[in-house]
């Protein structure tokens, strides 16, 4: 069971908040994973008892700094104790998993005032037996509900393995438009970093062959002009990350979504940018590295 809630506490509000009714088994049935305390014992479900855990968005609302276990948040006036924090989930489809409260059901129904729409979990001992175990939770669903065979179910089951298989094909639809895509932006990148580089080469002819008189080696000519190249995207890198993370703060703020970028996304987009920026500066890097020192000095 669950509904939203505005809440406030010392001058902050925080409005929407899905709180969701649950009992001690939603734990392990979800592999739910917590950060700080606890989650919900069967004792505090069988005793009504005023706790609470909160997802990452809350605690960060009101208690950016410090721990929040041990402190109270009011749920519609009733006073809660937090015992637990839920560990960072992200966004699902632009809505925010981390936006969010357990509490135990039988104090959400005393709330929220519901009797009804009970939503059950479960899942089985292993992928082997999980059909089976949808067929005979099916089974028991209508055993409880006194249906007969060819009467219609009044419930609804959902399968979460096709709803992954779903997600699964449309996350891959929009990864084979957006590699390519990406892809193109990176190779035309590249073309322009060399381009820039051969314009450099040029300039500094002068520079080259000066340096080349004073005994730079080839090799030396061609590392200088290679740590050019990688510097310069891995910069242009650093300023797209920058633009990025301002870009979901942004969002964030104004529609209430909660977006990051990963500190794997971070290493890639600079590992990424370096490899672009030595390939790139590999033929003007050559091409500077061949220069005649004599003829550099006199094109000055």
């Amino acid at each position: 069971m669950y509904g939203n809630v505005d809440l406030g506490q010392d001058g902050i509000d925080m409005p929407s908040v899905r709180t969701t009714g649950v009992t001690e088994t939603m734990y392990d049935i979800e592999d739910k994973t917590l950060s700080e305390g606890r989650f919900i014992s069967a004792d505090e479900v069988e005793r009504n008892a005023a706790v609470v855990v909160i997802g990452t968005d809350v605690k960060n609302k009101f208690w950016p700094n410090t721990s929040p276990i041990g402190k109270l948040l009011k749920v519609r006036g009733v006073p809660c104790k937090v015992v637990g924090v839920e560990d960072e989930r992200g966004s699902f489809l632009g809505d925010s998993q981390d936006r969010t409260l357990y509490i135990p059901l039988t104090l959400f129904q005393q709330i929220f005032s519901r009797t009804g729409g009970l939503s059950v979990h479960g899942k089985s001992r292993n992928k082997e037996t999980f059909q089976d175990s949808i067929e005979e939770a099916r089974l028991l669903l209508k055993n409880k509900r006194q249906l007969m065979g060819a009467d219609e179910e009044n419930f609804s089951m959902v399968n979460v393995d096709e709803f992954n298989s779903q997600m699964d094909q449309f996350t891959g639809a929009i990864a084979a438009v957006v590699v390519p895509i990406t892809m193109i932006i990176l190779v035309v990148g590249g073309i322009v970093v060399m381009n820039i580089m051969l314009v450099s080469v040029t300039e500094r002819t002068f520079e080259v062959g000066l340096r080349k008189a004073l005994g730079a080696t080839k090799q030396q000519i061609q590392l200088q002009f290679l740590i050019e190249s990688a510097l310069l995207c891995i910069i242009g890198g650093i300023i797209g990350l920058t633009l990025a993370a301002a870009i979901t703060a942004l969002i964030t703020i104004l529609a209430g979504m909660t977006m990051t970028i990963t500190t794997g996304y971070i290493f890639l987009s600079v590992t990424v940018s370096s490899i672009i920026g030595v390939v790139a500066g590999l033929y003007p890097a050559w091409k500077a590295a061949r220069l005649d020192p004599i003829v550099a000095l006199t094109q000055n």
